[in-house]
């Protein structure tokens, strides 16, 4: 295991640390930790804007605001390509948001059996910390196992395309 000062300076460096765990029997759980160059305020409003959430996940086809108010409300839509098949996934997120701390994201419905993700900013020197916790589980039943890798083969380089799009975007 790397120590705290370790890990701080390749976060700074640009490694992304993930872990992941089980979730259910069919899902899985996934934390990825990322610096990002610019304060918190600035991370903050570009996250936020959701309908750009397709700029920063590849397989994100659409990503639009169907209600704002205190619990906002998202439609997302995705598609990803396996060895033979291709899957389309569609949810509708209720959104909780801490202001400039915070994000919560819960299934309301969709193509999941669970499905919640958390995003929280915590300052860093010069910089602001990103962790994205995401726990879900397919309708479709597939081993945990296999969630778990297609997670930690994907996040990371899904983090690496969205630290660079909010950093070009200052």
């Amino acid at each position: 295991m790397l120590r705290s000062q370790e890990k701080q300076n390749l976060l700074i460096q640009g490694e992304i640390f993930i872990q992941t765990s089980s979730h259910t029997a069919w899902g899985g759980a996934v934390t990825a930790c990322m610096y990002l160059p610019l304060l918190r305020s600035q991370v903050w409003q570009q996250l936020t804007d959701y309908p750009r959430w397709v700029q920063y996940f590849p397989d994100l086809t659409r990503s639009e605001i169907m209600h704002k108010g205190e619990v906002k409300r998202i439609y997302q839509a995705a598609q990803k390509a396996f060895l033979f098949f291709t899957a389309q996934v569609e949810i509708y997120l209720n959104v909780v948001e801490v202001i400039g701390k915070q994000i919560q994201f819960n299934l309301e419905r969709g193509s999941f059996k669970d499905f919640n993700s958390n995003l929280e900013l915590q300052d860093y020197g010069q910089g602001t910390i990103l962790t994205y916790t995401v726990k879900a589980t397919p309708e479709i039943p597939v081993p945990s196992i296999l969630i778990q890798q297609a997670m930690n083969f994907d996040l990371p380089t899904n983090m690496r395309k969205m630290r660079q799009v909010i950093c070009k975007s200052k």
